[in-house]
């Protein structure tokens, strides 16, 4: 199994049960990893022979900050879905931070993994 990733993709959105939440976007912050095979665009050196992470990472802006979710929960499980079923990844590791989101705490967020490791 070889491993794509994103680090750190920073995306505006509406997320938050408070009503200064549900007005005021706040910065997301995204580490992705999605299980792939490599080796055919290895062997072939063609972008369409892997996992296109430009192509996810401008989905993943897209559909984030047009979102507006109360839950970390909720967004991270529609963010595996799209990735898992759009782009044919059968396994991935998503944190999603939200910094600032308690007082004193640098970071909070989730870690969520989904699908089978081939």
């Amino acid at each position: 199994m070889d491993i794509i990733y994103l680090r750190k993709l920073k995306i505006d959105t509406i997320i938050g049960v408070f009503d200064w939440e549900r007005q005021t976007r706040q910065t997301i912050i995204i580490d992705l990893e999605m299980a792939t095979d490599i080796r055919k665009a290895a062997q072939n050196d063609q972008l369409e022979d892997t996992l296109n992470y430009k192509a996810v990472a401008k989905r993943l802006i897209d559909f984030v900050s047009s979102s507006e979710f109360k839950l970390v929960e909720t967004l991270s499980e529609r963010i595996a879905e799209i990735v898992m079923n759009e782009f044919s990844v059968p396994w991935l590791r998503l944190q999603l931070h939200k910094p600032g989101a308690v007082r004193g705490a640098k970071d909070v967020g989730i870690i969520i993994e989904r699908g089978n490791k081939f």
